[in-house]
């Protein structure tokens, strides 16, 4: 169990992220047209997983519009944004912030993806939603780089994430 802090009090997560090195958990999420993917569906590619409690928060759209920013320059990746916004939500954040290069993804059928990843937040007022983390996966579905944001208002620090695309 991971322990966070939101505005500097504490709380926790259902596990720890997955190990560097590890293969990482398949999952099923829905996408923007309410179709399902999971991992296979990104089978060969490079795959930033940036995890959010909400697209409907500062930090959280702050993240979305700087992965999409530097998603042209990592063309053999894919950056998926995953949250329990429902898909009609991130479709509209997306479109309106002009953020097509990331694949906005939502856990709306189910919390495996969070539960598995150790990111579903079990207590206090964000509990039932993800802790913001970052989880790189490499071509082979092994996972290279995690980072496990320490507070929710803070950023992911995007420099490691994206250098472990390379």
């Amino acid at each position: 169990m991971a322990k966070i802090t939101l505005g500097g009090n504490p709380i926790n997560t259902n596990g720890d992220l997955p190990k560097v090195g590890a293969a990482a958990p398949d999952f099923k999420l829905t996408t923007a047209d309410l179709g399902d993917v999971s991992l296979a569906d990104f089978k060969g590619k490079k795959k930033l997983l940036n995890i959010v409690p909400s697209l409907d928060t500062p930090v959280c759209a702050m993240s979305t519009k700087k992965f999409n920013e530097a998603a042209s320059k990592h063309p053999n990746a894919v950056m998926l944004i995953i949250s329990a916004d429902l898909p009609f939500a991130m479709s509209r954040f997306c479109g309106a912030e002009n953020t097509d290069k990331v694949k906005s993804l939502s856990m709306m059928r189910d919390r495996h993806f969070a539960k598995d990843y150790g990111v579903l937040i079990t207590d206090g007022p964000l509990a039932g939603i993800t802790a913001r983390a970052i989880v790189v996966i490499d071509e082979n579905d092994k996972v290279t780089y995690t980072e496990m944001v320490p507070e929710i208002k803070q950023e992911p620090n995007y420099d490691k994430a994206l250098a472990a695309l390379k």
